[in-house]
């Protein structure tokens, strides 16, 4: 089954929060530490796509349980459940 440009887009999404300062651009007036994760600005950046777009690659992802989100001030970041991850990579290894 060949994937969707979606489903590429969020795996590319869960590849860049691995490691978010090195692939999502982030505003450097903000100096918020990289363990919080990234935006949905700087996700839709990094992408070259909507932000409305990124949000809801983001929110799906979120509701899967594949990112968790932390409210700084204004801003929500994402980042990675490497936990949540690792579970679902053993369901597939399986054979779900």
């Amino acid at each position: 089954m060949p994937w969707t440009p979606a489903g590429r887009t969020r795996l590319v999404i869960l590849e860049w929060l691995k490691e978010p300062p090195a692939h999502v651009p982030r505003c450097p007036r903000r100096a918020v530490p990289a363990e919080h994760g990234a935006t949905a600005g700087a996700v839709a950046a990094g992408l070259g796509i909507p932000r409305r777009v990124a949000e809801a690659h983001l929110a799906l992802l979120t509701d899967l349980g594949l990112l968790r989100t932390r409210r700084v001030r204004r801003r929500t970041y994402y980042r990675r459940d490497e936990f949540r991850i690792a579970e679902v990579a053993r369901l597939f290894e399986k054979g779900w």
